[in-house]
């Protein structure tokens, strides 16, 4: 038996770090993910094999960097001199080495009140057991140092999958500060077959007041090339007044705790005069994620916040087909009331 096919007790040797919600271990699915990979006999794929062994060998307890390492590698960048590699396959890129470990999921942003489908937001799925988090992945990777490489991997795949999306949506794609100040990412952005006017830059993560103005540096060539920037204006990782008056995004999200609130009141929640006060200052569009009920959705266009996405209004997809049915589809409020 494969060494590999031996998962280690939940808990045993595992980071905290490195578990999910339900108990179940990462380490668990790293390990499936790894033997699929090494089953793998085609023979196009025979350095990628080689090159996980490596890894391996040099993580020989540490099988989560390992992989961390081979997938960053296999999604990044084209940087390599292998003839058989899958920049240089017949293979398309995205498609072609670890298809069963990182996927991009879009969710629809409609416009509202109409429910029209405007945009989409991308979103990273590491696949074997559906369902385990994403946010695991790039904490732990964040934590091995790894942070901005595999979100620049993901935004990789993500422009390759969103060449597929109807040509009059926008397409959203998150990236910590860490990750926008990494050349790759002007590089990618500029660099593709998605039009800058047609992407959005969502700011994930907590802006420090001392890398502001190079965060704001950074963003500049892509803001002039049309590339919009998006910043939360509610919930833990809300982006500061300072700071959304420095940026001047864009785009304003407000989450899920900003709905409970105006569903729980009846009317703008305590934070909200601050969050439309800015919004009208910086010219930025109001914009709602999580919604998943129809009293939230009632609430937001109660608000007069112009978009709105969440499970209500779409869930989120790796399947073309579905990305394409979202032209023409729309949820009207008053038919769903």
């Amino acid at each position: 038996m494969n060494a590999m096919d031996e998962s280690p007790p939940d808990g045993e040797h595992t980071p905290e770090l490195f578990r999910n919600v339900d108990g179940e271990t990462l380490r668990r699915q790293v390990l499936e993910i790894i033997s699929d990979v090494l089953a793998d006999s085609d023979p196009q794929k025979a350095w990628a094999r080689e090159q996980l062994l490596d890894l391996l060998a040099t993580h020989m307890d540490d099988p989560e960097q390992a992989l961390l390492h081979h997938l960053i590698s296999t999604r990044n960048v084209p940087d390599s001199s292998h003839e058989d590699s899958p920049e240089n396959s017949s293979e398309p890129a995205p498609a072609a080495m670890g298809k069963r470990m990182l996927l991009t999921a879009f969710q629809p942003i409609r416009q509202l009140p109409g429910g029209e489908v405007i945009g989409v937001e991308a979103l990273a799925r590491f696949v074997s057991h559906e369902g385990t988090s994403a946010d695991v992945w790039f904490r732990g990777a964040a934590a091995m140092g790894l942070g901005p490489d595999l979100e620049i991997a993901a935004l990789h795949l993500a422009l390759a999958a969103a060449g597929e999306i109807p040509s009059h949506l926008f397409a959203s794609f998150n990236l910590s500060p860490a990750a926008c100040a990494d050349p790759r990412v002007q590089a990618l952005m500029l660099g593709g077959s998605v039009d800058p006017d047609r992407m959005v830059i969502e700011i994930m993560g907590d802006i420090a007041d001392r890398e502001l103005a190079a965060l704001a540096a950074v963003l500049s060539p892509l803001r002039q090339h049309g590339v919009r920037l998006a910043v939360d204006g509610s919930g833990p990782a809300a982006t500061s007044a300072k700071q959304i008056l420095h940026l001047l995004p864009d785009i304003i999200k407000v989450d899920r705790d900003f709905l409970a609130g105006a569903v729980a009141s009846g009317d703008r929640p305590a934070a909200s005069p601050f969050v439309f006060a800015l919004a009208q200052q910086t010219g930025a569009t109001l914009s709602a994620e999580g919604i998943e009920s129809r009293e939230e959705l009632a609430a937001v266009v109660e608000l007069g916040i112009a978009r709105g996405q969440g499970y209500l209004l779409g869930r989120p997809s790796v399947d073309p087909r579905d990305w394409a049915a979202w032209t023409g589809d729309t949820y009207r409020v008053e038919d769903h009331g």
